[in-house]
């Protein structure tokens, strides 16, 4: 299984490449774009990961 960190990098990849193709993103601005879509992503995951920790 991969690890956590690549699965979001993944996640951040295809997010981008999707907004790309929908013309909500310009390849020219990927850099900053990138940056702000992987925080969230790992964010939202990290957080996820703590609710279902304290669940069990």
């Amino acid at each position: 299984m991969k690890s956590i960190n690549e699965q979001i990098l993944r996640a951040t990849k295809e997010i981008v490449i999707k907004f790309i193709e929908m013309g909500r993103l310009s390849p020219s601005n990927i850099h900053e774009s990138f940056k702000d879509i992987y925080a969230t992503v790992n964010e939202t995951v990290k957080e996820n990961n703590e609710s279902v920790s304290s669940k069990n």
